[in-house]
């Protein structure tokens, strides 16, 4: 199979990562704005301020999500996390408070009537809720996601299933993101196959390993060597692989002994 042509596995859903971790974190923030009586909400009943801030949290963490996508193409998180939270502050704020103003006037006002005038209000408390929820979610994905062997007797990894052909049996030293694909380095070659990295991570539970960068998993096993330079660390593979470890999560895979 050529690099670039589509590779014939097909990809299972699964929820992304990145997306569960931002609901969890809006809902949570949901709770929080709804005990509080946040925005002059207090005369409000609690079942009321749950009803109206838990679907718009979850409103306001699905469209940051989109928007994140979109951010991090633009921005290293790696070096710039406040630039990111900046970023996505920004991004995520207009729209958002156009959405808020809406659903606002309809929940509260008795005629349910949408006073553009109305909408320069909604911003400020718009930009500081998504600002707050955004700098929790760049700096809480700052820890990486490990994986674990396999314990005896259980099912190996589902992401094995995944190979190629020509890689059946080869063992898994790296996996690393290219655009909408993921390339497979093992000790038999590397391959393309068609696979979000955020998806495979959940599948390769079951070999020993780590997320070194946003791009990158690394099974532990195959590090043969580290190097420093730029500020940041990158790692020699077995077969001369070289896998880089973003400034994020350099200090817990240091603390894991990675390096």
């Amino acid at each position: 199979m050529s690099e670039r042509e589509t590779p014939q596995n097909v990809v299972r859903f699964e929820v992304d990562r990145n997306l569960l971790r931002g609901l969890s974190v809006a809902l949570a923030g949901g709770v929080v704005l709804a005990l509080t009586g946040a925005f002059g909400m207090g005369e409000t009943s609690l079942l009321f301020r749950l009803t109206y801030w838990l679907p718009m949290m979850l409103i306001g963490a699905s469209w940051g999500h989109l928007c994140s996508r979109l951010v991090e193409r633009r921005v290293d998180m790696d070096r710039r996390p406040w630039l990111a939270v900046l970023a996505l502050t920004l991004v995520i704020s207009g729209p958002l408070a156009v959405m808020v103003w809406g659903i606002t006037s309809r929940f509260f006002d008795d005629d349910r009537t949408i006073v553009l005038a109305r909408l320069p209000d909604f911003l400020g408390p718009v930009m500081i809720v998504t600002g707050s929820l955004s700098a929790l979610n760049v700096f809480l994905a700052r820890t990486p996601v490990q994986t674990h062997a396999a314990a005896p007797g259980a099912k190996p990894a589902r992401f094995i299933d995944r190979l190629p052909f020509r890689l059946k049996g080869a063992v898994v030293r790296a996996v690393q993101s290219e655009d909408h694909y993921l390339r497979i380095h093992t000790d038999r070659g590397s391959d393309l196959i068609l696979m979000r990295l955020s998806d495979a991570l959940a599948e390769l539970e079951g070999l020993e390993g780590a997320q070194t960068h946003r791009s990158w998993w690394v099974a532990k096993d195959a590090v043969r060597g580290v190097s420093r330079g730029d500020g940041r660390a990158t790692l020699t593979l077995e077969g001369g692989v070289e896998a880089p470890v973003s400034r994020r999560y350099a200090k817990a895979l240091r603390e894991a002994g990675w390096y």
